[in-house]
């Protein structure tokens, strides 16, 4: 008798594979109830029913034994046919298995396959694994020689060296994908100088960001969409590094008039949170913009909304819980963010830690509070975030004098 859950994973792959919905699969002797349980394991299969779905599938029976393990192409097939809000643990369990057997014996079709799982795992906010998935890309992407899927590894690379701290990669991964990208079509061309402006922020190099910022937007320009708009929030990120306020507002307000939620409402969610970060962090703080953005991807977040969107967004309210003067519920907040599985990048998860010792020098905790900001400046020095650094010292004595003043 076949194992459960193996049978199941390996009837679903079979069923995508060929494209078959489970009605078509069950056709006229099968529920599709039932034939759900048993691709979800919650039933075992029986020696009938293995028959009859080897006939429908039309494979051999062998093709159902643990030993006889779906190859790399077909596990693609049944991954990329699959919306990427259903893609289980199961289904990516099969790809990375699928992968770790293939033996390099297509790096075309392997290249395709790490892509996905890179994607997958980034979208998961499993940024370590990420990044190791990255490193094969881009050694594939060099023994192919095709410059596109240079350009494309190295700046997905940088984009996780990004989320990982790790700022000095960050850059020289861009300036490769910049190289790569040279001649290429204009989607290549703007993802490479995407990352090489956000390295460049994150290392403190605000001229060097803000002039590729703006190349960023004369190319993506003509084409608007969705080039356009994050050519525009990269901008105006830059522009806040550099207290330029008004003109960072302008540039989100294009950005966010630019599009549209039914073009792309993954970037429409994610570049409202951004807008929502950003208010906060102008000098005073927009928190009645904050809020109303955040109250606007409410029912976005319920529908494509991935855990790491929804950690995003706790964080940001947590900041404006905190700019509205309700520390209780910031604390709150903070809290509820640090116990889930942490899955922010490197600056939103030293950002969350920073306003919780901000909150401790408040909460009368100085000592505690005070440590815990220096800990974090010294961190984020190492890893050569400059900006973030010099951020963290100018909250610190900002929260200091706050607590001096409360105090006289």
């Amino acid at each position: 008798m076949l194992e459960q859950p193996y049978f199941g994973q390996r009837l679903r792959a079979l069923r995508l594979g060929r494209s078959l919905s489970q009605a078509a699969l069950a056709g006229a002797e099968m529920s599709t109830g039932y034939l759900s349980r048993l691709e979800s394991g919650a039933r075992p299969p029986n020696a009938r029913i293995v028959r009859y779905l080897a006939e429908r599938l039309g494979v051999p029976l062998a093709a159902f034994e643990p030993d006889q393990g779906p190859g790399l192409a077909e596990v693609l097939a049944s991954v990329t046919s699959v919306p990427d809000e259903d893609l289980d643990e199961g289904l990516t369990g099969l790809l990375a298995k699928a992968l770790s057997a293939d033996g390099r014996r297509d790096p075309a079709l392997r290249w395709q396959a790490l892509w996905l799982l890179a994607r997958i795992r980034g979208r998961q906010g499993q940024y370590e694994q990420e990044f190791v998935l990255l490193a094969e890309l881009s050694d594939l992407a060099e023994t192919l020689r095709v410059p596109e899927l240079r350009a494309r590894a190295y700046a997905r690379r940088s984009r996780c060296a990004l989320n990982l701290g790790q700022v000095e990669q960050a850059r020289e991964y861009a300036a490769d994908a910049v190289a790569a990208a040279s001649g290429l079509t204009l989607p290549d061309q703007a993802a490479a100088l995407l990352t090489l402006v956000s390295a460049e922020a994150e290392a403190g190099w605000l001229a060097q960001a803000r002039a590729h910022a703006e190349q960023l937007c004369g190319l993506a320009e003509p084409a608007g969409g969705a080039a356009f708009t994050t050519a525009l929030w990269a901008a105006a990120t830059v522009a806040i590094r550099q207290g330029a306020y008004a003109e960072a507002t302008k540039l989100m307000d294009r950005a966010l008039e630019n599009l549209d939620s039914h073009q792309d409402l993954a970037l429409w969610l994610r570049l409202r949170l951004a807008s929502a970060s950003l208010q906060l962090q102008i000098v005073p703080p927009q928190t009645d913009d904050a809020r109303a953005a955040l109250e606007h991807i409410g029912p976005a977040l319920e529908l494509i909304g991935t855990e790491v969107h929804r950690q995003e967004a706790l964080v940001v309210r947590a900041h404006l819980a905190y700019e509205e003067g309700d520390l209780d519920r910031s604390r709150e907040l903070c809290a509820e963010a640090a116990a889930w599985d942490v899955k922010l990048s490197f600056r939103d998860r030293t950002r969350l830690q920073m306003l919780e010792g901000k909150l401790d020098i408040l909460a009368h905790r100085t000592d505690q509070g005070v440590q815990r900001m220096r800990d974090l400046a010294e961190q984020a020095h190492a890893a050569r975030h400059v900006e973030l650094a010099a951020e963290i010292w100018r909250s610190l004595a900002e929260t200091l004098e706050e607590r001096r003043r409360s105090r006289s």
